[in-house]
């Protein structure tokens, strides 16, 4: 092992500056996510069962129609597509993990659910225009992408909404932001989260304070001292800062709620803000 690479890797980041892997393709480690979300009792890869009933609800009452054309972004295992097309909606999921879209697929299937799933990167999406009565995305997904994919995301799915249709996103909001800074923590272990096999990880996080933004970075290096950097950058937002971002779109009658999920840490509650915006009924704004 080279020491003086690896403290150039463990180095400050530049903003935005990219990893070398990515969680979500990786075999291993979306096979785990998938057990991960499937889990009823924990909020990590998902929310608790609970809590996804009521965040259900709780939008389907700020839609203001009972039957529904519905895309849902980031869909996972289709922990809430289901619940929506049990309601009777017509209901899209989409998601960039393999196993998460095939383990979802096959429960469809089981439980005689009419839901169309896409495997795919949703900043890749080509979708008819004006199809979907309501967008979501949830589990602050938001705002894990770079502010050139948001605006790609955000246009994508102006597009794709019906006149006077709704997005609504969650996204975690700029309290406590100092609480969001993890320490330095290391292992050293057969196999984990992050390999089926021996490795270290050295883990971090950087604070980019003007941007509030909040890089979270995790070093995995195997038996074979083959190196793999995994960053992710999360970004904190105000309710003008997320004004901001939907600025020029097709959106008019924001609405912001801290409201919506229960009290627990510092990336639950009202840390977190959920955004209701409805789509103009004509292009003009």
């Amino acid at each position: 092992m080279n020491i003086n690479e690896l403290i150039k890797k463990i180095e400050n980041p530049g903003l935005y500056e990219k990893g070398t892997s990515q969680m979500w393709t990786d075999d291993h480690i979306s096979k785990l996510l998938l057990d991960v979300h499937l889990n009823k009792e924990i909020d990590l890869a998902s929310r608790k069962e609970s809590t996804i009933d009521s965040t259900i609800n709780w939008i389907l009452s700020k839609t203001g129609k009972e039957k529904l054309n519905i895309l849902d972004l980031g869909c996972g295992p289709g922990l809430y597509t289901e619940k929506l097309a049990a309601k009777g909606h017509t209901v899209t999921g989409v998601d960039f993990s393999k196993h998460s879209i095939e383990y979802a697929r096959s429960e469809a299937e089981k439980k005689s659910l009419n839901i169309n799933y896409i495997n795919e990167n949703y900043l890749n999406l080509n979708l008819e225009e004006n199809q979907f009565d309501l967008v979501i995305m949830i589990f602050t997904d938001f705002g894990v992408l770079l502010p050139d994919e948001r605006k790609c995301l955000i246009n994508i799915i102006d597009n794709v909404l019906k006149p006077d249709g709704r997005l609504i996103f969650d996204a975690m909001n700029d309290k406590n932001l100092e609480d969001k800074i993890a320490p330095k923590n290391w292992e050293v272990t057969e196999s984990g989260f992050w390999k089926d096999q021996p490795y270290i990880g050295l883990s971090e996080s950087f604070f980019y304070k003007e941007n509030k933004v909040v890089l979270f970075q995790h070093i995995i290096i195997d038996q074979n001292d083959n190196t793999e950097i995994y960053r992710f950058w999360t970004h904190f937002f105000s309710d003008n800062d997320l004004r901001n971002e939907l600025k020029g779109y097709s959106f008019k009658s924001l609405s912001f709620f801290d409201d919506v999920l229960p009290a627990g840490d510092t990336w639950s509650g009202d840390n977190v803000t959920f955004c209701v915006a409805e789509k103009l009924k004509s292009n003009t704004n």
